[in-house]
């Protein structure tokens, strides 16, 4: 997979491209389905299949407040490349980019590259105010010469799958359900010292203080994990150093 810092630096030898836009955290059960037809639609159309990502949560710059995050953003871009994307854009987010009109910004991706077109769900939107509806890209995409192709959310329960829905399962204590949305044990990176202390680079979903079964990288045996009630973390009898560390479901 290909990484481009920015939809700027997109570049004509890139080729053409079908793009998807989002957060993508956590990359769970409903992103796998989204990509899926990504790379479906994209071999439909004779391109390559391309997501246009952030360097941080959009929320940071839009609410003030970022949610923790489910997925180290290095996974992120592993699962992506596992999932079959060919380019992965990650865009800076700042108050810049939040105040670019959709069109402006569909607009500089299709000056930098052959644009396919955009793969989105009904309630998706981007760009100042969220005007980038799909409605509203498929109308410039009549006049710009690309596709917009729009699938249904992946639903469970009735309801789209999200990324705040399995928060509220880790911050509940209901990992199997969590685990279940994912479609895999969730899992934490950082870096633990010679204390046991864990420290994450950025700010993670974590369960209620307590004591939990773990799986670490690189440890042939099931560990614990403590959670106190101020939030950190501690992972005794753990060598230090850097590691991902998979909660069993219970």
């Amino acid at each position: 997979m290909e990484l481009v810092t920015g939809v700027g630096s997109l570049q004509h030898s890139l080729g053409r491209l079908f793009l998807t836009i989002g957060v993508f955290d956590g990359l769970h059960r409903g992103h796998l389905y989204l990509l899926e037809r990504l790379v479906a639609g994209a071999a439909r159309l004779n391109a390559r299949p391309g997501v246009i990502t952030f360097d941080a949560h959009p929320d940071a710059v839009l609410v003030g407040a970022a949610p923790p995050l489910l997925l180290d953003p290095d996974e992120r871009l592993e699962r992506l490349a596992a999932a079959g994307v060919d380019i992965a854009v990650v865009q800076h987010f700042d108050d810049a980019v939040r105040r670019t009109p959709f069109d402006a910004f569909v607009g500089t991706i299709a000056d930098g590259v052959d644009l396919a077109g955009f793969l989105m769900t009904p309630d998706s939107a981007f760009g100042h105010q969220r005007r980038g509806t799909p409605e509203a890209v498929a109308s410039l995409g009549t006049r710009l010469g690309y596709e917009t192709v729009v699938v249904p959310a992946l639903e469970v329960g009735g309801r789209p799958l999200s990324s705040s829905d399995i928060r509220g399962r880790i911050g509940a204590g209901d990992l199997g359900a969590a685990a279940e949305l994912l479609g895999r044990p969730y899992a934490i990176v950082g870096d633990v010292d010679a204390a046991g202390r864990f420290t994450a680079p950025v700010p993670v979903a974590l369960p209620p203080p307590g004591r939990y079964g773990v799986r670490v990288d690189g440890l042939d045996r099931s560990a614990s994990l403590d959670v106190a009630p101020d939030g950190s973390v501690a992972l005794p009898g753990v060598r230090a150093g850097r590691r991902r560390i998979a909660f069993e479901s219970i």
